[in-house]
C-alpha cells in the first residue's frame, strides 16, 4: 500500500517560512515524479512546484519562484517544500502528490498517481 504523508503545516504572518515534509511508504519515492500542490478554498488545486526522478530536474509556478524550494532526501524517502516570503495568496490546502511519470511543469491532475491528505497553510498579513 503506497501513502504519502504530509506534515509542517501552519499559521504564518506574511513573510514567514514554512518547510512542508511528505514520507513516502509502501514505495521508494527516488522512482517517482514529486509534486506539491495546492487547493484555497472555492479555488481549484493547483500545481506548485515538481521535482522529477534521476537528475532531479525542478519545477515552479511563477507565482512562488524564488521564494519556494522542493527537495528530496531519498535516503529518508521524503520531499520538501521550502516555503520563504509568504503572502496570504499562498493561504490554502497543500498536498503531495506522486506519479510514475511526469511531464514538468504541467501539473496535470490525472499523471498523479498518489495523493496525501493535505496540510493547511494559512498566511496572515
Amino acid at each position: 500500500l503506497v501513502q504519502l504523508q504530509e506534515s509542517g503545516g501552519g499559521s504564518v504572518q506574511a513573510g514567514g517560512s514554512l518547510t512542508l515534509s511528505c514520507v513516502a511508504s509502501g514505495v521508494s519515492s527516488s522512482s517517482l515524479c514529486m509534486a506539491w500542490f495546492r487547493q484555497a478554498p472555492g479555488k481549484e488545486r493547483e500545481g506548485v512546484a515538481d521535482i522529477t526522478t534521476g537528475a532531479g530536474g525542478t519545477a515552479y509556478r511563477d507565482s512562488v519562484k524564488g521564494r519556494f524550494t522542493i527537495s528530496r532526501d531519498n535516503a529518508k524517502n521524503t520531499v520538501y517544500l521550502q516555503m520563504n516570503n509568504l503572502t496570504p495568496e499562498d493561504t490554502a490546502i497543500y498536498y503531495c502528490a506522486a506519479a510514475f511519470f511526469c511531464s514538468g511543469g504541467s501539473w496535470r491532475l490525472s499523471e498523479y498517481n498518489y495523493w496525501g491528505q493535505g496540510t493547511q497553510v494559512t498566511v496572515s498579513s
